[in-house]
């Protein structure tokens, strides 16, 4: 047992996927609200090599950390984990089965909604769409967007 934990342990400098999904997850909240990895730290309390640690999921966030981002970029702590089953670097789940299992999901649809939040196109979208300050005119844009969608598809 003891020899199966050490053996796990030689993957270290490799991130695991989920400090890995966290910090993408924190890279797409701060970039939406347009806000710098510097100034991100300075409110946290480290530096922005950290911040760029923590985004890599190089380095793992505390739960009193997770908790001040979540406050600071004004989402629940859940938002850090969100769509963590689709970040799995395998199609195989285990449970408790003793082998593989084959994933639910099929290609097209992990194709479709894959990364699609962390796109600087999405972002830059998101970040226009917000900044027009009259709600019946971002209605309006929104209605005209799914029309050509769906025109064009």
């Amino acid at each position: 047992m003891i020899k199966a934990a050490e053996e796990k342990r030689k993957t270290k400098g490799i991130p695991d996927y989920i400090d890995r999904h966290v910090g993408k997850r924190l890279r797409v909240r701060r970039s939406l609200l347009g806000i710098s990895q510097e100034k991100l730290a300075e409110a946290v309390g480290v530096t922005f090599q950290q911040i760029q640690k923590y985004e890599r999921g190089t380095n793992r966030i505390s739960a009193s950390r997770l908790l001040k981002f979540s406050q600071i970029l004004q989402v629940p702590v859940d938002f850090f984990y969100d769509q963590l089953e689709s970040e799995e670097s395998s199609t195989e789940t285990y449970g408790f089965a003793d082998t593989a299992q084959d994933s639910f999901e099929t290609g097209s649809e992990k194709l479709s909604q894959d990364n699609l939040m962390e796109q600087k196109e999405t972002l830059e979208l998101v970040r226009a769409y917000y900044s027009v300050s009259d709600k019946k005119v971002r209605k309006d844009i929104l209605k005209f967007i799914k029309t050509m969608a769906q025109n064009i598809a």
